[in-house]
Order: C-alpha cells, then structure tokens, then sequence
C-alpha cells in the first residue's frame, strides 16, 4: 500500500459538509480540520496496484463544495 496526504480547500462555509461527505465514502483513514491555505487534511492509503491519481480522482474528487486539491506522496518513514 502507498500513503498520500490529501489537502483540501473548500467553498468558504462548506468544510464541514465536504468532511462529512469525505468521511462517508469510507476512503480515508484519518481527517483533520487545519489552518491555513488548505481546509482539511487526510491521509488516504493506496492499494497495491492501483494508480494513484485515477483512485483519487474517482473516490473523493468530485465531492461538492471542493474547491482544491493537493496530494502528497510519501515514501520513507523515519
């Protein structure tokens, strides 16, 4: 499995509709409110196999009220 961190910007007023329909889809392991450019953070865990940007695109990309996306790779753990 590869992990990702996925930032979103939401439409001003709409973070918590765009968490909870995040959330619903059952594709994070974790979602957290931040400060800053961005709205929300979520790590994601990728199955083997599966490329990347088509299984994000295709499980959380098209929620409503979400404005911008910014997806980190990860690679070691220290």
């Amino acid at each position: 499995m590869a992990l990702v961190f996925v930032q979103f910007r939401c439409t001003p007023g709409k973070t918590y509709e765009v968490a909870n329909a995040i959330w619903d889809r059952e594709v994070v392991s974790e979602l957290y409110s931040t400060s800053g450019e961005y709205d929300l953070i979520a790590k994601v865990y990728i199955p083997d196999g599966e490329d990347t940007g088509h299984y994000l695109s295709s499980r959380l990309f098209d929620v409503p009220d979400m404005v911008r996306t910014l997806t980190t790779m990860t690679f070691k753990a220290f």
